[in-house]
């Protein structure tokens, strides 16, 4: 199966993580569907992703003290792999796992996707579970020396055939399960091993060798990041994504920070192959983190991520929780002229400074030209920009500004600080 013949544009969904963190329920994953289907899927928006600790019972319960508790029982069958927690996914008793879940999902029109860690239960190699496929039980599989610094579930897996055996007994329960997305974490980077003997780069290859064999289209996410950018061949034969940045929440300074990130990575964008700058943190989320609030971004900074993710072409994940999006944050959420860079052009970082940025993309009947104004204060940011001569009609500010002053090919827009004017011209 060619990993690239699917996700042909950057997947674009809801994932539970920003608002519910890791207690999560089925009642809050269906609500949110619901509200995707009816408000955000006729723009592309159309994953579904259930994130981190689905199949832990007791997960948020002792959020004031751990995020993970650790060594808590976790819901596993015979065979080492993990199950959801059926007081919080009732419709998975019996041994159902997600397929309910997921046959909901998909009657709505939209895909479904998972999280999960790297490698194998701690609980099943301490039980001498079964591995399906192999004679061998979890505690032989299991490599007990690699293991997530953040996260106390799991123990990576030795890359042997009885490992692989493993992630194909896993990958193949997904997509009888029904799964289209997963998020692989404790993979793309590892703080603890600084890169050497990390076996997460062998695991990444037996997660990719696995959905190859299931015979169901899966598109395969690697977190968390950064990644490592003399790696970016390793995740472009591997993976669909992978996150370029760790967490991403609504600080002014971490999407600054995303100008250079993205610069560094804006060659590795194709086709299949997507680049991530993680999450959008908008509307209200930190409900299972710190207690429900309203992103703190400002308006302007909300267009300006929006606007650099889509130009771009970053995945875009939806970490609101989705009932309770107000008017404002949904139009910036469903602007066609800017989520059409997306599917159309390539983005390229022209210029960048510590107070302004320049963006440029192309598409097949139309370029975008985006000014972005990094400082503290509103500014004039112009550029120089040769294509424009190759464009007859008059450029239209995307979020509906006012329009630029234009000589020739040079390009000028009052922006205020911390936002962005884009211009898209037509031919």
């Amino acid at each position: 199966m060619d990993k690239n013949s699917f996700a042909v544009t950057p997947p674009m969904g809801w994932n539970s993580y920003d608002y519910y963190d890791t207690a999560v329920t089925e009642a809050d994953v269906r609500a949110n569907a619901e509200y995707l289907a009816k408000n955000l899927r006729k723009f592309g928006w159309e994953y579904v992703v259930i994130d981190i600790e689905w199949y832990a019972n007791e997960a948020g319960t002792k959020r004031d003290r751990y995020q993970y508790i650790p060594f808590e029982f976790l819901e596993m069958d015979e065979y080492s792999r993990l199950q959801p927690s059926p007081s919080r996914f009732p419709s998975s008793k019996g041994g159902k796992g997600f397929k309910p879940l997921a046959d909901y999902v998909h009657s709505l029109g939209l895909k479904f996707g998972i999280h999960i860690m790297r490698g194998i239960p701690r609980n099943a190699a301490h039980r001498h579970l079964k591995v399906l496929g192999t004679d061998a039980t979890a505690d032989e599989i299991a490599n007990p020396s690699s293991i997530c610094g953040w996260n106390p579930d799991m123990y990576g897996v030795h890359h042997n055939a009885d490992g692989q055996a493993y992630y194909d007994s896993i990958i193949s329960m997904y997509a009888d399960w029904g799964v289209d997305f997963i998020k692989c974490d404790d993979i793309c980077d590892s703080w603890m091993y600084g890169g050497k003997f990390f076996s997460g780069w062998e695991e990444t290859k037996m997660l990719r060798r696995a959905i190859d064999k299931c015979g169901r289209e899966i598109v395969l996410s690697l977190s968390p990041g950064p990644a490592h950018i003399d790696l970016a061949w390793h995740y472009s034969e591997n993976a669909n994504m992978w996150r370029i940045t760790d967490d991403f929440w609504d600080r002014w300074g971490d999407l600054k920070n995303m100008f250079w990130r993205c610069e560094q990575w804006q060659d590795h964008v194709k086709e299949g192959c997507w680049p991530d700058c993680d999450m959008l943190p908008l509307g209200k989320i930190g409900k299972g983190h710190f207690g429900e609030y309203d992103c703190r971004f400002t308006f302007e900074e909300q267009k300006t991520m929006m606007t650099l993710w889509c130009i771009f072409r970053s995945p875009m994940m939806i970490g609101a929780e989705l009932t309770k999006l107000d008017e404002k944050t949904l139009a910036l959420l469903t602007n066609a002229d800017i989520l059409e860079m997306l599917k159309d052009g390539r983005g390229v970082q022209i210029r960048r400074t510590d107070s302004d940025a320049v963006w440029l993309s192309e598409g097949s009947e139309c370029l975008r030209i985006a000014l972005f104004n990094l400082s503290d204060e509103a500014a004039e940011v112009s550029a120089d920009i040769a294509k424009i001569a190759d464009y007859s009609s008059a450029p239209v500010e995307l979020w509906g500004a006012e329009p630029c002053k234009l000589d020739k090919c040079r390009i000028t827009a009052e922006v205020p600080p911390h936002g962005v004017r884009i211009y898209g011209f037509g031919k």
